[in-house]
C-alpha cells in the first residue's frame, strides 16, 4: 500500500511539472478608477501601454465625478486634444469605458452628450465594487 501511495504522489508530482505555467495563470483583469479628467491623457497613455505589455488583459475604466468629463462628445484636453479617437483606439482593443449615471443627473448633463464606447451605469462606485468584489478586477487609481 505504501509503494501504492508513494508511486501516486510521484505520478502527481511529475504531472504538475510538466505542466506549462500558463495553464495556472489567472486572467488579467484590472479596473481604472477616474476620478478627475485632468490627467484623462496620461490614463489612457497608461492603458494603452498596458495593453501593450499584456494584449489579453480585459480592462474597464470606470468614471465619475469629475472623471467623466473626458468621455462627453467634443471633449478635449489641455492642448486641444480631442479625446474621442483615443477612447475609440483602445474600445477597438476591448477596454470598456464606464460612466457613472449618478454623475449625470447630479451635474443634469444627457446622457447623450456621453461618447457611445461608454457605458452608463447607475453609480462609478458601486461598479468599481462590483468588479473588484465579484470579479475579482484588480484596482488601479492613476
Amino acid at each position: 500500500m505504501q509503494l501504492f501511495r508513494t508511486m501516486a504522489a510521484v505520478m502527481m508530482v511529475a504531472a504538475v511539472a510538466s505542466t506549462p505555467a500558463s495553464a495556472f495563470a489567472r486572467e488579467e483583469k484590472v479596473v481604472y478608477h477616474v476620478t478627475d479628467s485632468s490627467n484623462a491623457m496620461g490614463v489612457l497613455g497608461n492603458v494603452r501601454n498596458h495593453l501593450n505589455a499584456s494584449p489579453k488583459a480585459k480592462i474597464v475604466v470606470v468614471t465619475h465625478g469629475p472623471g467623466i468629463d473626458f468621455l462627453l462628445e467634443d471633449a478635449k484636453d489641455k492642448n486641444g486634444n480631442p479625446y474621442d479617437a483615443v477612447v475609440q483606439e483602445l474600445s477597438n482593443r476591448n477596454v470598456k469605458f464606464r460612466v457613472c449615471n449618478n454623475t449625470l443627473e447630479a451635474r443634469k448633463i444627457d446622457r447623450k452628450r456621453v461618447l457611445p464606447e461608454a457605458t452608463v451605469v447607475p453609480s462609478g462606485v458601486a461598479e468599481v465594487a462590483r468588479l473588484q468584489t465579484q470579479e475579482e478586477y484588480a484596482y488601479i487609481k492613476p
